[in-house]
């Protein structure tokens, strides 16, 4: 069978779709013929980097993502694809894909976690803006998938909350992501590749905080908990890596100078190929205090490398990698995340290497995607059967 993905931009700042599109193609099932259409520029450096057919139709209009030449691909390149997965909502591509594969090539869509109540708690403004697209356009590209796809249980009933017109084929599926290779010589190597971008690190024990510096993962949380708990084990730093679209770093930096721990907080900014697969090798722990994550592929990624992760109770995942032992979690509040670094400081060593042991287990049984990403392709034979 030969799949289309489509998806607004393989740029891997964008975050988690960009992954997950990766994964799907490099480990679906090897009778499967795959392809991806974008709207980034064909020239981006980042779109060289990938080893498989990408159509990159040009940038896109500032008005729902907007482009021209998308509709008349897809009309043109149709009998060549037996399914399409739409990535992502709130962009032109899931309505183009409605409105020229519908009744004639199945697609399932991908919110990855954009149909989350948060954003209608967080954003009420958008929320209310975002209705003008939902009732003409959004809910019937969900209505006419053959399968709108979440990543576990609490996503899938989340999203219904989110609008009062709700009615789709939900289906949730496995997820996760893909080892890094484990061997000695290469876990050292990606180490190296970590501290030559973070060289304030090295010799440090430190957390890991591992996304985009925003206002939705609770990176303030983290810096205040930090700054109220350092004087509690002096050894221990943070290191925040990640992009920062909202410029937000300089403030937070201000409030951990102020504080007079500005040196035990590292800002390497995004992480890449062995330096983020590094940064997670030599990390004590993985720390998330997200206010919405409808799974965290870095958070897998930290499991992957026998991380302990130290979770909000607003990331979907969190739940079931406490009941394994794998990690902590508390409220996405001020005195949560406060309280779950205190915890994690109170671990004996003894019971931290068991939980990484933990991590590891928890990982291979539930998030490797080098073959739950087959299982997801294969859907679509059932759509077509």
């Amino acid at each position: 069978m030969r799949i289309l993905h489509v998806i607004p931009s393989l740029d891997p700042a964008t975050g988690g779709p960009t992954e997950v599109v990766r994964v799907l193609l490099n480990y679906g099932p090897e009778e499967y013929s795959q392809e991806v259409m974008t709207l980034d520029d064909p020239e981006a450096a980042f779109l060289r980097e990938f080893a498989f057919p990408v159509h990159a139709l040009g940038p896109r209009t500032s008005v729902y993502g907007r482009n021209d030449r998308l509709v008349p691909w897809l009309k043109a390149n149709r009998t060549r694809f037996d399914g399409v997965v739409v990535h992502g909502m709130w962009q032109f591509t899931g309505y183009a894909v409605w409105r020229t594969m519908g009744g004639r090539v199945p697609y399932m869509v991908f919110p990855h976690g954009m149909l989350d109540p948060y954003f209608k708690l967080a954003f009420p403004k958008k929320h209310l803006k975002k209705w003008l697209y939902w009732l003409p356009v959004e809910y019937w590209v969900l209505r006419g998938a053959s399968r709108v796809l979440f990543t576990c249980k609490p996503e899938a009933e989340l999203a219904a909350q989110s609008f009062w017109l709700h009615r789709w084929n939900a289906c949730v599926v496995p997820f996760g992501t893909t080892p890094p290779v484990d061997d000695s010589a290469s876990q050292k190597s990606q180490q190296e590749a970590f501290f030559e971008l973070c060289p304030l690190a090295r010799g440090r024990r430190f957390l890991l905080f591992l996304g985009r510096i925003d206002r939705k993962k609770g990176c303030d949380l983290l810096v205040d908990a930090f700054v109220k708990l350092a004087s509690r084990d002096p050894e221990l730093d943070l290191v925040m890596a990640g992009p920062d679209p909202q410029n937000w770093r300089s403030e937070l930096e201000r409030e951990a100078q102020t504080a007079g721990v500005a040196s035990r907080i590292h800002w390497p900014g995004m992480l890449l190929g062995d330096a983020k697969w590094g940064a997670f090798r030599a990390a004590e722990a993985f720390v998330l205090p997200s206010h919405q994550e409808n799974f965290g592929i870095a958070v897998a990624e930290a499991l992957a490398c026998a991380k302990p992760v130290l979770l909000s109770d607003k990331v979907n995942i969190a739940a079931e990698i406490a009941a394994d032992g794998a990690g902590l979690t508390e409220p996405d509040t001020v005195v949560g995340t406060e309280r779950m670094l205190e915890r994690w400081i109170a671990v004996p060593p003894a019971e931290r290497q068991a939980m990484a042991a933990r991590a590891r287990e928890c990982f291979h049984r539930r998030y490797d995607m080098r073959e739950n990403a087959k299982t997801i392709v294969r859907l679509f034979e059932k759509s077509s059967s």
